[in-house]
């Protein structure tokens, strides 16, 4: 249900998260290499980011990306928003374009259900509670094995 460019995005915020818990302010470069996604790309999406306030940067010798106060816990939702729009929400799983009650697609149903359970989620989720899950070791950023 996520693009990759939510997904990247998602990854990146936790690994921002993670550097600032430990006073750090990671550049795109950094969190390109540590997310396992291109730097070109991870740039672009730090920048939608940041034009929707979901994460502040500095430039300079000191700068790089990092979490103001005010976004303690900043859910899912308004990432996944803010890089796909609502569409991630509202759209048919069989590519209709008027699919609802009285046009349904075949998956129309079971379809609205799984959204309707998915949009609690990523409501429910945020960075910090994900970031909290890969100090714990519970979950990991990355499946680079080596």
């Amino acid at each position: 249900m996520l693009s990759k460019t939510a997904e990247y995005a998602i990854r990146a915020l936790v690994y921002v998260q993670l550097q600032n818990w430990e006073e750090k302010r990671p550049g795109f470069k950094e969190i390109a290499k540590n997310i396992e996604s291109p730097e070109h790309f991870t740039a672009k999406i730090l920048q939608v980011l940041t034009r929707f306030d979901l994460i502040k940067s500095l430039k300079g010798r000191n700068g790089g990306f990092f979490f103001d106060k005010e976004h303690e816990d900043l859910q899912l939702y308004k990432i996944i928003t803010a890089i796909d729009g609502e569409k991630s929400f509202i759209s048919c799983s069989f590519g209709f374009k008027n699919c609802d009650h009285e046009n349904k697609c075949p998956l129309h149903d079971d379809f609205s259900e799984l959204r309707k359970n998915y949009t609690v989620l990523v409501k429910k989720r945020t960075i910090q509670s994900l970031a909290k899950k890969i100090l714990s070791g519970e979950a990991v950023l990355t499946q680079n094995i080596k």
